[in-house]
């Protein structure tokens, strides 16, 4: 092993193992910031890493007519569920609950990933992200972060681009 396989494991290895899964299968190395305490909402990340708000990325789970789908959303702003709803072409969209979102990504709220989730969804991504160089997202628990340049975090999740926050 190559020691820059080595402090690729290493960094990986303070991600949820499975989401350190899909980034060995996806090829990406990135580097895992791990914190003491948890920062399971946009303002605790950005604090915890020194960053913007709106860098980090909220990976929310919605039911678009029962079936899940992935909302991937800059740390500043709401989600606008009527703009999903008219996107996915739906009759009734909604948040999802903690169970649900377990059930189809496999994390628990606070540390889900835009990516290796262990069900497929529909992801919608929303434009504003792509305002940045470099975006924060959660690396599959509370007390995880992962950096990527959101054109590349979109791709991997396999994201639609949308324009779904409130204005």
């Amino acid at each position: 092993m190559s020691t820059h396989d080595t402090n690729s494991a290493r960094a990986h290895a303070e991600a949820h193992p499975r989401f350190a899964a899909a980034l060995a299968e996806l090829g990406l190395d990135v580097p895992v910031r791990r914190f003491p305490d948890a920062t399971r909402t946009a303002a605790e990340a950005a604090a915890a890493i020194g960053c913007d708000v709106s860098e980090i990325v909220k990976s929310l789970i919605f039911t678009a007519d029962g079936e899940p789908v992935l909302v991937l959303l800059d740390g500043a702003s709401r989600v606008d569920v009527e703009r999903v709803r008219e996107e996915l072409g739906a009759g009734a969209v909604k948040r999802a609950d903690a169970d649900l979102v377990r059930a189809t990504t496999g994390y628990a709220i606070g540390g889900v990933p835009p990516f290796g989730h262990v069900t497929r969804t529909k992801v919608l991504a929303d434009r504003a992200l792509l305002k940045h160089e470099r975006v924060w997202a959660a690396a599959g628990t509370p007390h995880t972060v992962f950096p990527l340049d959101p054109e590349s975090l979109i791709a991997h999740a396999g994201g639609a681009l949308v324009d779904v926050r409130q204005t």
